[in-house]
């Protein structure tokens, strides 16, 4: 069947390449317009066109694909089913209705559970034992629409946000060939999300990834897990070389990428230990800091950013 791809980030591209060497014909790309990066604000294209680098395929990159010309472009390309993957926008209706046999869209959680954007981080922070991709038709709900199967994963212990993405990114193509052969059999199944068991994922920013170090030691684990490796959870230091530098009792951010629960009590916040061992009380239990980046310094151990350095 003729498809068109609607999708923005990483976790698409392995989808999007499959397609590429699927019996389907992908007859068009819709993506995010290109933006500036970094400190020296380089335009940059989003991960799934310069997935597509070298190619001749067809690439929209509208600010806003409800626009009349939007639309219109797609239409053009007389797509039998879109299949969309972390794009960023809600779809309107006038696109919905395009292609006159589906609509997909495919989700990084076993919904409804996790709707929203940040699916993947939610899902460790909260202790879940699996996740997965859905593969649902889409209706004009943030990811309300029914389902039409499901490929399950579990959670290891040791997951971060970064591995789950990409084994889920490696699942999403097995998952939506199959969902194209149901539909082009005329036998796709339709399964409406029970409301009762909704739960929400909201885009993150990176002061969610702040410790409250009032939160039990396992809490705060599973969230340096899922934070990693965006947007990542930091603490402030009180650095005494820092402080003198900068003439000012403020610290500095120090992002924590590992770390693991062990058997310490103080009070929140608290620096237990930090000549061979970087440990820090919570609300119950403490943590030892495995993996960690100062503000404007690069990644090292623990071990490595304690040498030569007493922190209070």
């Amino acid at each position: 069947m003729r498809v068109v791809f609607i999708g923005t980030g990483e976790i698409g591209v392995p989808t999007l390449r499959t397609l590429q060497r699927s019996e389907h014909k992908l007859v068009g790309v819709v993506t995010q317009p290109d933006k500036a990066v970094g400190r020296d604000q380089k335009m940059t294209p989003p991960p799934i066109k310069a997935a597509l680098t070298g190619t001749e395929m067809p690439i929209l990159q509208p600010a806003r694909i409800r626009d009349g010309r939007s639309i219109d472009e797609i239409r053009e390309l007389k797509p039998e089913a879109i299949v969309v993957m972390a794009y960023g926008q809600i779809l309107p209706r006038d696109v919905l209705q395009i292609p006159p046999l589906a609509c997909l869209n495919l989700h990084a959680s076993l919904l409804p559970r996790w709707r929203g954007a940040a699916p993947i981080q939610a899902a460790i922070a909260a202790g879940d034992r699996q996740s997965g991709i859905t593969v649902m038709f889409m209706d004009e709900g943030l990811d309300t629409g029914d389902i039409l199967l499901q490929h399950q994963v579990d959670i290891l212990p040791n997951d971060t946000g970064g591995s789950l993405h990409d084994r889920l990114a490696g699942m999403a193509p097995a998952a939506l060939l199959e969902a194209l052969r149901l539909l082009a059999g005329g036998n796709a199944p339709r399964f409406p999300q029970g409301s009762a068991l909704v739960t929400s994922a909201p885009k993150l920013n990176r002061e969610d990834g702040r410790i409250s170090w009032e939160e039990p030691a396992t809490v705060i684990e599973r969230k340096i897990r899922a934070f990693n490796p965006w947007p990542s959870a930091f603490m402030t230091i009180d650095d005494p070389e820092i402080t003198a530098a900068r003439k000012s009792p403020r610290g500095r951010n120090l992002k924590i990428f590992s770390a693991s629960v062990v058997d310490f009590d103080g009070k929140p916040g608290e620096i237990l230990r930090n000549e061979n061992e970087f440990i820090v009380a919570a609300g119950k239990g403490a943590l030892s800091l495995r993996e960690v980046q100062l503000e404007g310094r690069r990644r090292m151990s623990a071990a490595e950013f304690l040498r030569g350095r007493l922190l209070r």
